[in-house]
């Protein structure tokens, strides 16, 4: 088995692609306009849903930004490098970080029921500290902004490699046809277009799979000989190397990606309160088959003897140019691509949702607390589009995949434990949580820069940490909980009134 196999579709045209790209775009704005006239009126229901969103859309919105560009993409990435044993690193920790948010989710639902964003959470916390609040609001922004243009970055891979297009242009089409779309309903709209964009994603992605794996002679079996002929190791589950490599740094950035991501604590507080613990606990069992079935891409890779100057030099393009390359039916190629695109699609638009939230909570609200309503609104929806423009100027500067999502997972880890100790341990104070964070940052990047990733990400964690804990220690401190419940709705209240 070789890579003759693969041959390219003259079909696969441009225009086609750009058809999928606007047709999937234009779909979501139609259905966008049609929620923005029946549920948004006013800022509060367009950053937290009115707090109505039930079991049913929870999960599927969970599940849609957490299928993100390196869910679909990625985990044919690793799989194709590291074998099973990257499939294993990849996909384990990946549904886990999902569940993981039961308990925090739980503790800030019940005791600061009108919250919004997890950096009002700190700014009560810690007794108004703008210096903890300032780190935590960047960094969610930051990281919003990475989440965006990283989706961003897997829409020009995707439709790159398989119609041919300009990678550059396919990121502007891309994020106009999202910004689109989400200017208009905010999180209803997010909610909405993540679930349908998660059935698209299942059942579909195992289709084309499948179909993968029926175009090579002697399927499954003459796959996995092949795979142990380029190396006994790629059939190994647990492979040390793999764990050092990527796994464990992965494993951090992930249960950073949930708990320190303002992307999901916005579906903490919209989310029906009953149907919180439920939701998280099945969103992290359901997005397992996902990764999983797209992660089988890689072992075709690495069975047929691909290289990465044959994708572009961008391993993560292994499953777009396999799916592209290998005959499969024109419909079935389109498919793909719409499950991909629809994964990228929905998980910009939830983290356009969350960015909205912070510039009306933590920015305009905390700084401008007497701005009335009838500029809040317009001013929380241009955040959408000026979180999408300053993405794609960053994606357009032409950065690595790869690379550019583990140092975003890097960064997010620094502010972890300090994170969590914030919300279970009563006596961490603000100067061990600031200095937590400051710190990870400050001494744990250079070490993962030079040292490497594994010693790194452990470094930051450590640091982080030990900090808090020290402070917290040392000091006398301690946080009452209940006072959270006294954080009245700084955005539904008597004062602010409908839109005009």
């Amino acid at each position: 088995m070789d890579k003759s196999i693969f041959a390219s579709m003259p079909s696969l045209t441009p225009t086609l692609g750009f058809a999928s790209m606007i047709g999937l775009g234009l779909f979501s704005l139609v259905l966008s306009y049609a929620v923005k006239t029946l549920l948004v009126r006013n800022t509060h229901d367009f950053i937290i849903a009115d707090r109505r969103v039930g079991f049913g859309f929870g999960v599927g919105s969970v599940i849609a930004v957490w299928t993100w560009a390196m869910a679909v993409m990625m985990s044919s990435a690793m799989t194709y490098k590291w074998g099973l044993s990257g499939l294993f690193w990849f996909v384990v920790p990946n549904g886990f970080a999902v569940i993981a948010m039961i308990p925090f989710a739980r503790i800030l639902r019940k005791n600061m029921p009108e919250g919004y964003t997890i950096s009002e959470f700190i700014q009560y916390r810690f007794n108004q500290s703008k210096v903890a609040t300032a780190i935590v609001t960047l960094t969610m922004i930051f990281g919003i902004i990475l989440e965006i243009l990283i989706n961003l970055k897997g829409t020009s891979v995707v439709v790159s490699t398989v119609f041919g297009i300009d990678w550059k242009t396919a990121a502007i089409v891309g994020i106009i046809c999202v910004m689109a779309y989400s200017y208009f309903g905010g999180l209803w709209t997010s909610v909405m277009t993540g679930t349908l964009n998660t059935l698209m994603v299942t059942v579909p992605a195992a289709i084309v799979v499948a179909a993968v794996y029926d175009k090579i002679p002697g399927g499954t079996q003459a796959v996995y000989d092949a795979v142990g002929k380029a190396g006994a190791q790629n059939l190994s589950v647990l492979r040390p190397d793999a764990a050092a490599g990527f796994g464990i740094t992965l494993a951090f950035g992930l249960l950073a990606a949930t708990v320190s991501d303002q992307t999901f604590w916005q579906k903490v507080w919209a989310i029906k309160s009953r149907d919180v613990g439920r939701t998280f606990l099945w969103a992290g069992a359901l997005f397992y088959p996902i990764p999983i079935c797209l992660g089988m891409l890689g072992l075709v890779g690495i069975a047929t003897g691909l290289t990465p100057s044959d994708m572009g030099g961008d391993i993560a393009a292994v499953g777009p140019y396999i799916v592209s390359h290998i005959g499969l039916p024109l419909t079935l190629v389109i498919l793909y691509v719409l499950v991909i695109l629809a994964a990228c699609y929905s998980t910009i638009d939830g983290a356009s949702s969350a960015l909205s939230s912070i510039v009306a909570v933590d920015i305009v609200k905390r700084y401008f607390p007497r701005t009335a309503e009838s500029r809040l609104f317009p001013i929380t929806k241009l955040s959408v589009l000026l979180g999408g423009i300053i993405a794609t100027v960053i994606v357009l500067s032409g950065i690595d995949f790869t690379t550019l999502v583990l140092t975003t997972y890097a960064l997010k880890t620094s502010i972890l434990l300090p994170l969590v100790l914030a919300i279970l341990w009563p006596k961490t104070n603000t100067v061990g949580f600031v200095g937590g964070v400051i710190a990870a940052i400050a001494i744990g990047m250079p070490i993962y820069e030079t040292v490497g990733e594994l010693v790194g990400t452990l470094s930051i964690v450590a640091i982080g940490g030990l900090t808090v804990l020290i402070c917290g220690l040392i000091g006398s401190e301690r946080f009452d909980v209940s006072k959270l419940r006294r954080v009245s709705d700084e955005i539904a209240s008597p004062a602010v009134g409908a839109a005009e």
